[in-house]
């Protein structure tokens, strides 16, 4: 017999983690579902439909034939399609180029080699803010990194406690990163430029600051702090074009830095980690066609989501909007029968939606400062109607009225 003991083998940290699970885990697919749980963008990807389809030229040009070839693996002109579109002078006269940047496998990849880059497992921390995105404290897990955690200001702010932050920062030991999401996710409100502008200026730490735009399209105009690396050495900033480009499905992101950081993480990535698909259709969305549809489908969410702050309200039984309006979801208070924000009301609408209107949304009561909160992502108008229909009856049955 084996000796073999996975409990006594595997890293302890690691045995730890619970299998990555979404709300999609808790129902059954017949494909007529609205999903509004994982802040997709409902109008698609900006990719030609006969691409789709095989029919016609134009688009992207895919060589399906060189595929036995290994991708490239410095994705200049990639990274330089990246940098034109973030290069705005809002916040300096400088441009970026391709060495300020690292690509990897979505946001997630960066958020895990910054970890492993400056992070010593089982002595140094990071710092971050909830409620925030999830995956920060599963990666600090993975690579055995302490976390602290310093929550944002209650709703409906959700600002950085920057006092708090400081202090943390001088007093705790061995806090290497401290990543902040802006617009965050669940809360959707944009971190204030002078206030992450306070914790870089912080005189004595040592340290990385990160902040993830994930859903920096969906934010006022010059919004985006990447061309900021520039003028601060220990800035990174994320994004992806999982949300607003509508390419979850090819897993590209982005992660802004100064020239040194940014080899650091080009040397720690794996060589090809970036396929030559991706990189084809990541290199025609950030081109001009590509660029147009984006921005249009983009402002059709827009244009939802002010449906939905204007209608939501009108529902008996939604409370208010605890966070903000610069992403592509929405946070809202669900109200018992005394009008209280409750995690047992929205977890049972939320359940209700789901498994009885064909309407996918997330629950995050649990997070930090989100009691009775369900977070519904901004579909299209088809969707959105169909959501607030289902929402208005399922608070109906819920609250017995």
């Amino acid at each position: 017999m084996s000796p073999f003991n996975l409990e006594t083998c595997a890293r302890p940290n690691i045995l730890a983690l619970e299998p990555y699970r979404c709300a999609r885990d808790d129902y059954k697919d017949d494909g007529t579902n609205i999903l509004l749980d994982a802040n997709e963008n409902a109008y698609g990807p900006p990719v030609p439909q006969n691409l789709a389809t095989g029919s016609g030229s134009s688009g992207p040009e895919l060589d399906l034939l060189g595929l036995h070839r290994y991708p490239d693996p410095h994705q200049r002109d990639l990274k330089q399609l990246l940098c034109s579109l973030r290069t705005t002078h809002a916040h300096t006269s400088k441009l970026l180029t391709p060495e300020n940047l690292c690509v990897g496998v979505g946001s997630d990849e960066a958020i895990d080699a910054l970890l492993r880059c400056f992070c010593v497992p089982g002595r140094d921390r990071i710092l971050v803010c909830p409620p925030t995105y999830g995956m920060y404290s599963v990666s600090a897990q993975v690579n055995d990194v302490g976390l602290v955690k310093v929550p944002l200001l209650p709703a409906p702010s959700f600002a950085i406690d920057v006092p708090r932050v400081l202090e943390t920062l001088s007093t705790e030991p061995n806090i290497k990163i401290i990543y902040l999401c802006s617009p965050g996710n669940p809360t959707g409100s944009l971190l204030a430029k002078e206030d992450i502008q306070k914790v870089l200026e912080h005189p004595t730490w040592n340290g990385v600051v990160v902040v993830d735009e994930a859903y920096i399209d969906f934010a006022p105009e010059s919004a985006s702090l990447a061309e900021w690396v520039n003028e601060w050495p220990n800035l990174v900033v994320m994004q992806t074009l999982s949300k607003a480009f509508g390419l979850a499905g090819i897993r590209l992101g982005a992660a802004f830095t100064s020239p040194p950081i940014a080899r650091l993480l080009n040397s720690l990535k794996a060589p090809y980690n970036i396929s030559s698909p991706t990189s084809a259709l990541a290199s025609y969305a950030l081109g001009p066609d590509g660029l147009k549809v984006m921005r249009a489908n983009k402002e059709r969410l827009i244009k939802q989501r002010e449906r939905l702050v204007a209608e939501l309200p009108q529902i008996p039984g939604v409370g208010k909007l605890a966070g903000g309006e610069s992403s592509n979801f929405l946070l809202y208070e669900m109200l018992d029968k005394e009008g209280k924000p409750s995690n047992e009301t929205a977890l049972k609408v939320y359940q209700k939606l789901a498994e009885t209107k064909g309407v996918v949304v997330r629950f995050r009561g649990k997070e930090h400062g989100c009691e009775g909160c369900l977070r519904i992502t901004v579909g299209t108008e088809e969707e959105v109607t169909r959501c607030l229909g289902a929402l208005r009856e399922a608070l109906k049955e819920v609250r017995g009225e």
